[in-house]
């Protein structure tokens, strides 16, 4: 028996649906390369910045970015904070974030020792930034101020 795709009263739905799954996989993030700088007190295994079309990331002034990191977890902890750096000629330069607290940020704390969490937060480009290549590090900390991850991703911010 054929699939209902295949009945030509229905091959303009199904075509439909495959043109729609095909669009929004191009607007889905990609993976982004990271190198990790310290988690001591956890292991990233993905990151998503959506929208980030190519690597390094283009971010535009104004524009807000969605930066999602899959890690697991070494510790419990009750807490946890995002600290973001842009790092430009090797000297890291404090980059605010809407939430630094990462129990606001799609992480359900406390945290607990080898769980897998998926955290949310919002890179926000300002218009007064230069158009200038620079690396992002981006850490979360623990009670004890250890990294349940530390990771770098080069970005471009652009006009």
């Amino acid at each position: 028996m054929l699939s209902p795709c295949f009945k030509d009263r229905n091959m303009d739905v199904c075509t439909r649906f495959v043109v729609l799954f095909c669009l929004m996989g191009l607007t889905c993030a990609v993976p982004v390369k990271f190198i990790d700088c310290g988690s001591s007190s956890g292991k990233v295994s993905i990151v998503d910045i959506d929208p980030c079309a190519s690597q390094p990331c283009q971010l535009q002034k104004g524009q807000a970015y969605s930066v999602n990191v899959t890690f697991s977890s070494a510790v419990d902890s009750q807490t946890s904070k995002a600290v973001v750096h842009g790092i430009i000629a090797g000297v890291p330069i404090p980059f605010p974030i809407p939430i630094e607290d990462g129990c606001k940020s799609g992480i359900q704390c406390p945290i607990q020792k080898q769980q897998n969490y998926h955290y949310l937060n919002s890179l926000p480009v300002k218009k007064e930034y230069p158009a200038i290549k620079l690396v992002v590090e981006w850490e979360l900390r623990d009670d004890n101020k250890q990294d349940l991850f530390c990771i770098r991703f080069p970005v471009q911010i652009v006009s």
